[in-house]
């Protein structure tokens, strides 16, 4: 590295480049944080309601069993879910999905004569698992997203903080001592060239 006026500006600007860096990784990593935080509110409490409708649907599930006998029959004929829209939102530039199923009139997929009363609570009770499920698969995926997000910027915020800028506080230094060393050779030299 050549020892100049120019290479020291240079190194100052990528100092404060480098302190700039920082600072904006811990503040995008404070506020990646925050909306973890928000999202692990949400998983908590929907993770009670969740497991209370799962109870409910199983339950139900078993009492139909009983009635009707096994219902594999008409679980087959039930249509698989195709309307789920996924879009994205971006929270610092990560793309946090949001899941979504557009409620739908409610259709009965089997026929009324196989069925009773307890069939219809499955349905009902499945449905509304199925609504749920969504949601805790958007949050999980969302909190996943995140915590990636959080411990890259943290792995970029510290290597800023340990390695680089610490190294260019140190060339800096060398930079500036062996310029000031060449400022007084130079004006030794010149107090030599006077007394001549």
């Amino acid at each position: 590295m050549l020892i100049t006026k120019g290479n020291l500006m240079a190194c100052k600007e990528s100092l404060r480049l480098a302190n700039l860096g920082y600072e904006l990784m811990d503040r995008k990593r404070i506020i990646l944080m925050q909306e973890l935080s928000k999202m692990m509110d949400d998983v908590k409490a929907l993770r009670s309601v969740i497991d209370e409708t799962y109870d409910r649907a199983y339950a139900a599930l078993q009492r139909a069993n009983l009635s009707l006998g096994i219902i594999e029959r008409v679980a087959n004929v039930t249509p698989v879910e195709t309307n789920v829209k996924i879009v994205y939102r971006s929270v610092m530039g990560i793309e946090i999905p949001k899941v979504s199923i557009p409620e739908s009139e409610l259709k009965i997929p089997y026929a009324l004569s196989v069925s009773n009363s307890r069939l219809d609570e499955v349905y009902l009770e499945m449905r509304q698992v199925k609504f749920y499920t969504v949601k805790l698969a958007e949050l999980d995926n969302g909190m996943f997203r995140l915590a990636k997000a959080i411990e890259k910027s943290r792995k970029r915020a510290n290597a800023l903080n340990e390695i680089v800028i610490p190294d260019l506080e140190v060339k800096i230094k060398l930079i500036n001592d062996a310029l000031e060393e060449k400022e007084r050779e130079e004006f030794i030299r010149m107090k030599m060239v006077k007394r001549r």
